[in-house]
Formats: C-alpha cells, structure tokens, sequence
C-alpha cells in the first residue's frame, strides 16, 4: 500500500515539473480589431480558445454589424456608433451585382468588358467601404475618453485583422505588440506585402495561375501584378495615408505599421498554397477552425442513412450567399434531381419548381459535421478559404462555384491538385452542372488527391490552433517578437534590390577596364615610340 502511495506522489511531483516547465501566460489582456463575414467566423474561433485559457479579451465593434454581437460570454465589447462594419444587405446586394455582370456576355470582348465592370465595382465598393473605416478610427482617436481607456488597460497585445487598417493604427499608437489573423491585408495578400515574391514561380491573386508558368503566363502575371498593386493602393491610401500623416506625422508612411506586425498567423499552408518564400515570423494555421464532426441532428442524420450506399452531396456558399438567381437555381436543382445521391443544399429563397424528391433545403447546416460524416461524397462550394480548409481536412472533393473575391483563385488551386473541377458560373447549366457532379463522384482521382490532402493537412506535430495560441502568447510573453521582423520594408527599391551596389560594381569594373585600356595604351605608346628612336 505505501509503495502505491509513493508511486502516486512521485507521479504527482512529476506531473508539477513538467506543467511548470511548460511556457504559459496566466489572465493576460488581449484588444481584438476583427473584421466581419466570414473573416469573423475564424476569428470568432481564435477568441473562444484565448478565452479558455483565461485571457481577458476586449473587442472593438462598429456598431453597424453582421455578426459580431454587442454582448458575448467570450469578451466585452466596446461599440463604435454607426460605422465601419459591412451590412448583410449591403453584401448581398453587391455579390448580386458581381453575379450580373458576370452574365451580360459569353463572346471574348463582352468578357473583357465584363471583367472590366467588375473591377470598376469592386474599386468602388472598397473604397467606400474602407472610407468607412477610415472614419471609424478617426472617431476612435479623437475620442479621448477611450483612448485614455485603453492605454490605461495595458493590454498585452493586439489581434487583427490586416484587410482592414484600423487594428494596427491603434497598436502602434498605444505600443502594444501586434499579432495579425491574417491572410489578407489592405496591401494585397500577405505574403506579396511581406515576404519575397518572385512572379517567376508566385502567381499573383486572381491569376488562377500555377507556379509552373509559362512566358505569356509570366508576362500575365507581371501585369496582374503591376495593376493588382496599383489598385489596392488607389483604395486604401486615400483612405487610410491622410490618417497616419494626421496622428502620426507627415513624414511616416503607413506601410511600415503592417511591417510591425511580430507575427503574422497565417489562415493558409503549402498543402493549400505552391511552394514559395516565406519570412519567420509567418506562423501558418491553416485548417485550425476545423474539428472533428459531431453527430448530426436526428431528422439530418435519418435524411442521411437514407441516402444508402449512394451517399451525400452537401452545398453551400458560404456566409455571404445564400440565394442565386432563380434560373440558375433552378438549372441546379434540375441536375441534382438527376443523381442517385441524396443532396442537402443550404439555399434562402423562392423553392424551385423542379426541386427533385433527393434534395432538402435548409436555412443553416452544420458544414463541418455534414463534410465529415462516411457518407458525403462532394462539397459543392464557393471557394471561400474557411470551406475549402474544411474540405482538406475532411477529405471531400469540391465542385467548385466560385463568384466573387478570391473564391477562383481557391479552387483553382484545388483544381491543380486534382482534388476539384469548377463550374464557370456565367455558363453555368444543368448538363455542365450534372457533368461535372458526375465527374467528380465516379473518377476516383478526385477523391484519392482530396484525401492524400487530408492526411499530409493532418500529419503534423501540433493542432493548428494550438499554434495559433502559442505564438500569441509568445508575443506576450516577450512583450513582442521583434527578433522575427524584417527590416526589408524599410528600404528602397534601389537598396531592397542591391540596384546602387550592381552600379557601383559596374562602375568599378568599367572604370577599371578603361583605366587598363588607357595604361595598355601609354605602354604601347612608349615602347613603340623608344624603339622607333633606337632604331633611327
């Protein structure tokens, strides 16, 4: 009995070194700047875990939201009134019109016209939209009360997201340590806006291009991205530079304030994204909102073993559509009819009248339990990042219906990895539609390449968003990660790319090889002229 005794009190002594060993933070204080729709799905994700490990977290909202709430058990908020957030049917009304202008035209120029207008709307859209933040955060700064605040709160550190510019002013303005959830910035993605990009082989956003290029896709990409840079720069500086010379000085480009990030948690890895360069402070945490599935509702789950050995074909699009025009509705709901698999589509809206007895409509699903339930064969989605991550992780192939944002460049990214084919939405029908469902459920490569995915997403020493939470609380830790920073965005393009060293060098080299020219000269000179005179 004393030996059982000892043991367990070995076991215990144990047990205490190791968990004091173990590097934590206990009750630290974290500002959170999220931005709304799907972003604020994963970010939602990141506060409920800092939370479980007792950190006190408080949330800057405009008060014109979509889904963050004023009042949660995971945080208290702090509302800014009538500004900066994005509504649903503002959101919705836009997707619609990018939906319109992708159907105006088939022949090759009303499709560069087409893309012409979207681009147009797309610049409008964000500018207004980034003005609207822009005026949020002067509503932030000129509030002294708050800001006295939160400088009184010695927060630990700051976590935002970059696609808006608000998080990261107010760190550098409190110097407090910044950590971003990020994969877009106001800048462009994130690893163009930081880490070495050579469009050799790093397709630019929106290119649809691989990292196997050839000279016309090069030269593509090189203007995609020349005119990529150039409008996000023609968006956002407008919006958010005149704000930074106002708080922080004429002389400060804001730029510099996404550079002082100590870590950037990244929402993408290389199973999803072509091998390229990366910096040391990316941590990347793709997948780390995904879990196991849980069981389905019971009415879900009977609708489902109803299905047989055929199985499930789930589709949704994601947070921000829920409803298609009804001709392409019901050109969807005609195809689906025609397969032997039961279909649960998320859809709001008119029901369609050739809806086939296989296919049940919802309001809401659980995505992540249905993906990875035995019997779902295909993900019919978007693209959007958070489904795309969540179909790796479950090993589902994706019919890809991309409409809007990055959505095309997601999927075909799945697409080159042989784990989806994508439906052109403009030309979208119910043969193109059924041919592609077909393809993807009988040609097992679909199948094999999504779950080869799967097993190299999972194979990896810690959860993603167990990493997510140990680099954040490693910048608190630290009180930041400056170590980690490069200085790269600090220098010119002349000095970032040796240009003043390759001239001076070149210089040295030509002043060299004239001054040898000129002593070979003087030498010829005066060896020829000193003979010629002995020899007179």
């Amino acid at each position: 009995m004393m030996s059982l005794y000892l043991l367990l009190l070995i076991f215990i002594v144990i047990c205490t070194v190791l968990l004091s060993m173990m590097p934590t933070i206990d009750g630290g204080k974290i500002l959170v700047f999220p931005l709304d729709g799907s972003h604020w799905v994963n970010m939602k994700v990141l506060i409920e875990e800092l939370h479980s490990k007792d950190h006190e977290i408080t949330l800057i909202r405009p008060e014109d939201n979509w889904y963050i709430k004023e009042k949660s058990s995971f945080y208290t908020s702090i509302t800014i009134p009538n500004t900066g957030g994005f509504e649903e049917e503002f959101f919705s009304t836009f997707v619609s019109r990018q939906l319109d202008i992708q159907r105006q035209g088939l022949s090759f120029w009303s499709q560069i016209w087409s893309r012409i207008k979207i681009e147009m709307e797309v610049h409008e859209q964000f500018f207004k939209f980034h003005k609207r933040m822009s005026e949020m955060v002067v509503e932030i700064f000129e509030n002294e009360d708050l800001i006295q605040f939160l400088q009184k709160a010695e927060f630990d550190v700051v976590l935002t997201d970059p696609s808006i510019g608000g998080g990261t002013m107010l760190a550098h303005h409190l110097r407090i340590p910044l950590v971003f959830n990020v994969r877009w910035t106001i800048q462009g993605e994130a690893h163009f806006v930081s880490a070495p990009s050579p469009l050799s082989y790093c397709p630019f956003t929106a290119t649809k291009l691989t990292d196997k290029m050839t000279f016309p896709q090069r030269v593509i990409n090189i203007l995609a991205y020349t005119m990529g840079t150039y409008t996000m720069a023609s968006i956002t500086e407008p919006n958010y530079k005149p704000l930074v010379h106002r708080y922080f000085g004429p002389d400060v480009d804001y730029s510099w304030f996404f550079q002082e990030a100590d870590i950037w948690l990244m929402r993408n890895d290389f199973v999803f994204e072509f091998p390229r360069p990366t910096m040391p402070n990316f941590v990347y945490i793709a997948g780390f909102q995904c879990k196991p599935a849980r069981p389905l509702p019971q009415d879900l789950e009977e609708f489902v073993q109803s299905s047989g050995e055929h199985g499930l074909i789930v589709m949704s699009l994601g947070t921000i559509v829920g409803q298609l025009p009804l001709d392409v509705t019901e050109e969807i709901a005609a195809a689906f009819a025609e397969v032997p698999q039961k279909v649960i589509w998320r859809y709001i809206g008119p029901r369609p009248i050739n809806l086939g007895n296989n296919t049940l409509l919802v309001d809401w699903l659980p995505q992540n339990d249905l993906l990875g339930h035995p019997k779902t064969r295909i993900f019919v989605a978007h693209g959007g990042t958070n489904g795309v991550q969540e179909a790796i992780y479950h090993g589902v192939p994706l019919v890809g219906l991309p409409l809007v944002f990055d959505q095309p460049d997601n999927l075909s990214r799945m697409s080159a990895k042989g784990a989806a084919t994508i439906v052109d939405f403009s030309t979208l029908d119910r043969n193109t539609f059924l041919s592609a469902l077909k393809e993807v459920l009988y040609k097992p490569s679909y199948r094999e390449n999504m779950q080869r995915l799967s097993r190299l997403h999972r194979d990896q020493p810690i959860k993603p968003l167990d990493r997510a939470v140990f680099w954040i609380e490693y910048v608190m830790r630290h009180k930041g990660a400056p170590h980690l920073r490069t200085q790269a965005s600090k220098l010119s393009w002349i000095v970032y790319n040796s240009v003043d060293v390759v001239v001076t060098l070149l210089g040295v080299i030509l002043f060299a090889t004239l001054a040898g020219i000129s002593i070979v000269k003087f030498l010829w000179k005066v060896i020829f002229c000193t003979r010629k005179v002995k020899h007179e």
